[in-house]
């Protein structure tokens, strides 16, 4: 029997000086603390739970979001395009306008400096017809004079 004294007597100083160094109430203590970070516990996974949803419905909407802009984007992309041709076949167009009117101006002034030339040759021409004629009359005036 002293060997039970023997061992519960060091067990008995044990659980007296952590007795001393928890104080009586450690399982009042240990359920206080054990329910409030249940608590604490259960506020987080509610928190985390809001967060989810809030997270899947910024998703969401950042989704419909990029859909609506790519949407926005490809019409755009659409518009430039047509607007693109648009400007091409009208500068197409411009573009063989003026060259027509440039051809048309060359041609008239082509046109101009042949009635110029042709005005200025036969101008000249009919100067000296003229010329040819009335020394033509002058000669045969002096020699009908002779031969009277």
């Amino acid at each position: 029997m002293q060997e039970n004294q023997t061992v519960s007597r060091p067990k008995q100083l044990w659980n007296t000086a952590l007795k001393a160094v928890k104080g009586d109430n450690t399982n009042e203590l240990v359920e206080q603390f054990t329910a409030e970070m249940t608590l604490v516990a259960e506020g987080l996974c509610e928190d985390q739970s809001r967060v989810r949803s809030q997270v899947e419905a910024l998703q969401t909407q950042a989704d419909r979001s990029e859909q609506r802009l790519r949407s926005e984007m490809e019409a755009l992309e659409r518009t430039i395009e047509e607007n693109e041709r648009d400007t091409s076949e009208k500068l197409d167009t411009l573009s063989r306008r003026l060259d027509a009117i440039e051809k048309r101006a060359r041609e008239a002034k082509e046109s101009a400096d042949k009635k110029d030339r042709l005005f200025s040759t036969g101008w000249m021409r009919q100067a000296t017809l003229l010329v040819a004629i009335a020394v033509g009359g002058w000669v045969l005036v002096t020699v009908l004079n002779l031969l009277k």
